[in-house]
């Protein structure tokens, strides 16, 4: 880009001074050209000659976290905090060789500490000798569309896991460690709390990455069929069996696998995977030879495996064997204050897949997901907000978009109410003794439409009066 003095654009005269190169950059970002890049959603910062930040647009702001009079006059790599800026700093690369960078990947940390996955894009500032002044930089936030693409691909990454209580910021934190161990790793929490997410960010994150995740529910086959599954069979081992099968441990080989449920397994079962964990081979149904398998191990279960143990369905040899690193993961109950970041977490993700604009829930609906108890998890949010999407046809998820069953035993049309939901239906019980005739004076005493306060009457059972005036 070159500077011109001109109504539009302004320009470098003369030589090159570096006070004369700071001046006429920012006021370039002041002319009418480049108030555009207020309404555009890529981020915007320009930088002068010495790396500091001249102009930082909205879209910058809301992506870092930074605002705009925090970021202006500092360090480039002080802000935008990159993965990229101290070794591969795709602004030095420019400005070294005046050659724009496009769409590289890279990773920075926003200002509360998140991590998001963006791509950006270089281009140099030159004024009209042709002398590079300052360059430009333009990046988007694509770590909706990368948390997309991996729930496709079923490879999920530690910022897939959402949620701030401290049981998950440990896990968090210790998850590359496991990781890069190689060890056996127990994984236990109650159905739906994302054991099988944690697996496959420990296998994205070990040396094994580039090989094959391979799961198995070993719930769901009985286990003559288990055993086949996970072993393989050769020809004639048992009716029907007309071509060798290689089996689970065998298609996980040099990868990971993944074995949920473990403690649905037979006692008889986990002698066999026990001698499988300690010699390292495999010997398929029907055949003599056994064969050698490099695989990774990680189990799940819903159950407290040394509990099973203490009372005998699960061999102590096999826990032993397993126990090398346990991760225990909370129920969603116990985790309350991580309800508000998931659900607006699978609002962003079914928006992009639905091609939807819904902005989040409604006060009401958040409270009673706050209350609510959830038997399944964090699965079962998902599905309710998945439901939502189905029936709200508005930009808010209102109480009324929830599934029925989720009011059973309540009365549907006045489910249980929190503090807050109590308090609210009080204030509107006071209204009404206030302005007992006139429904519109009632609602702009409250702040709200007609409409809604119509809404919240018949959801909080409150009797209506007809006449209003």
């Amino acid at each position: 880009m070159k500077i011109r003095r001109d109504p539009e654009n302004i320009s470098v005269s003369g030589e090159n001074k570096k006070e004369e190169s700071f001046f006429d950059i920012a006021t370039l970002v002041r002319s009418p050209c480049c108030k555009i890049l207020e309404s555009i959603s890529d981020g915007v910062f320009t930088i002068d000659s010495r790396k500091r930040i001249i102009s930082f647009n909205r879209a910058a702001e809301d992506i870092t976290g930074f605002k705009k009079e925090e970021a202006v006059g500092q360090y480039c790599f002080d802000i935008f905090r990159a993965d990229i800026c101290e070794t591969k700093c795709a602004l030095d690369r420019t400005i070294a060789d005046g050659v724009p960078q496009i769409n590289l990947p890279a990773r920075i940390i926003t200002k509360s500490g998140d991590s998001k996955q963006i791509r950006l894009s270089t281009a140099v500032l030159k004024n009209e000798a042709d002398q590079i002044i300052g360059a430009v930089e333009t990046f988007r936030d694509v770590s909706e569309l990368e948390s997309l693409r991996r729930r496709v691909e079923r490879c999920f990454m530690p910022e897939d896991i959402v949620g701030r209580h401290p049981k998950i910021n440990e896990i968090l934190s210790f998850l590359p460690d496991i990781a890069e161990s190689e060890s056996i790793v127990i994984v236990e929490g109650p159905t739906g709390s994302g054991k099988e997410l944690i697996a496959r960010a420990i296998h994205q994150l070990s040396p094994r990455k580039n090989g094959p995740f391979v799961a198995l529910n070993c719930a769901a086959l009985p286990e003559s069929l288990l055993e086949s599954e996970l072993f393989g069979y050769v020809r004639g081992a048992f009716t029907g069996a007309t071509a060798n099968k290689a089996g689970r441990f065998q298609a996980a080989d040099g990868g990971t696998l993944f074995l949920d449920e473990i403690s649905n397994t037979s006692l008889n079962f986990q002698a066999d995977l026990l001698r499988v964990l300690q010699d390292g081979r495999i010997t398929p149904l029907g055949s003599n030879r056994s064969i050698g398998v490099d695989v990774r191990i990680v189990v799940a279960s819903n159950a407290e495996l040394s509990l099973l143990v203490r009372l005998g369905k699960f061999r102590q040899d096999l826990y032993y064997r397993l126990n090398v690193v346990k991760i225990s993961l909370p129920a969603l109950l116990e985790r309350k204050q991580d309800i508000p970041l998931l659900a607006d977490h699978f609002v962003r993700r079914f928006n992009m897949r639905r091609e939807r604009n819904i902005q989040g829930l409604s006060d009401e609906a958040l409270a009673f997901l706050m209350d609510y108890s959830f038997p399944g998890n964090v699965r079962e949010l998902e599905n309710i907000i998945e439901f939502s999407f189905i029936t709200c046809r508005g930009p808010i998820i209102e109480l009324d978009h929830f599934p029925r069953e989720l009011f059973r035993g309540r009365n549907p049309e006045h489910p249980q109410l929190s503090e807050a939901l109590r308090s609210e239906a009080e204030k509107i019980r006071a209204m009404l003794k206030r302005y007992p005739n006139s429904r519109p004076d009632i609602a702009r005493a409250l702040g709200i439409s007609r409409t809604t306060l119509w809404r919240k009457m018949k959801k909080f059972g409150i009797a209506e009066k007809d006449d209003e005036t």
